[in-house]
């Protein structure tokens, strides 16, 4: 059966799930003119949740069957232990529908059994997507169109950058990206911490740590050059940096983050199991 385009001048955009993930979004999308707030649309009882869509134009219905009937593409952000019975409860609205999920460890294959079709598109964001520069990765499911990957790695392209992969390196990059940021908030605290062992100020120490680790992502992704080569354009004959660096080769510092990258991968594989 052919699939209907998704028209990209008039298509609605709802979400099923109202939390802070699904707002980040909604606020991405609005605040870089892809759709205007009015055809978004979520559902929840909550006045909380409620005005924080409605205080940027996003409609908030009673219902998610009402939001599956006014939407031509519906992002499922709902925890995992519950996205199943989500789903196939609003499995008779679901047809014809270009259907995302970004739960975490769901794979697209029982998206695609439950929700009865396989025009199914999973996505994989990160935390920093709340601040509008996340790391998503998307992978199509059996009967996702080319245009309908393009139309999402738009849509997730106002809350950060976006890559496609096969499903099969979702646990990878679960380890990597997905659980990554923990391990940079970890860095950052440490570098703060030497700060004040150094004697700088608390807020003055964490103020520079966050700037330096934001400043040497960005010259990773602006220069195109490799951070190795980079490292050594900092670390001059006998000088301070690199007296530093061997302190972090002597406590195994690349290992150990490249262990926890791996550690991180194995648990997501063992969950995506059970």
């Amino acid at each position: 059966m052919a699939t209907t385009p998704i028209p990209n001048d008039t298509f609605n955009l709802g979400f099923i799930g109202a939390g802070k993930l699904a707002e980040s979004i909604a606020r991405g999308v609005v605040n870089s003119g892809l759709l205007p707030p009015s055809r978004i649309r979520t559902a929840h009882r909550g006045d909380y949740r409620r005005q924080a869509f409605e205080s940027f134009g996003v409609t908030v219905l009673e219902h998610n069957q009402r939001v599956v009937e006014d939407c031509d593409v519906v992002i499922f952000s709902v925890k995992p232990q519950i996205v199943k019975d989500v789903v196939l409860q609003l499995r008779p609205q679901l047809q014809k529908k270009l259907l995302v999920s970004v739960a975490a460890g769901t794979k697209l294959k029982d998206l695609q059994e439950w929700a009865g079709h396989g025009r199914f598109i999973r996505v994989m964001p990160n935390t920093p997507a709340a601040v509008g520069v996340a790391a998503s990765v998307v992978s199509l499911g059996a009967a996702a169109t080319e245009e309908d990957g393009e139309l999402i790695s738009r849509l997730f392209g106002a809350i950060g950058k976006v890559w496609r992969a096969d499903e099969k390196l979702f646990d990878a990059i679960t380890g990597l990206s997905g659980s990554g940021p923990a391990y940079i908030f970890l860095a950052i605290e440490a570098l703060a911490d030497g700060g004040v062992a150094a004697g700088l100020p608390r807020d003055l120490a964490l103020g520079l740590a966050s700037q330096t680790v934001l400043g040497a992502a960005s010259m990773v992704l602006n220069t195109g050059m490799h951070p190795g080569q980079l490292k050594d354009n900092v670390a001059s004959p006998a000088g301070t940096t690199i007296a530093g660096i061997h302190e972090l080769e002597k406590g195994g510092f690349r290992a150990t983050l490249m262990n926890a990258v791996v550690a991180a991968t194995k648990r997501s594989q063992e969950l995506s199991k059970s």
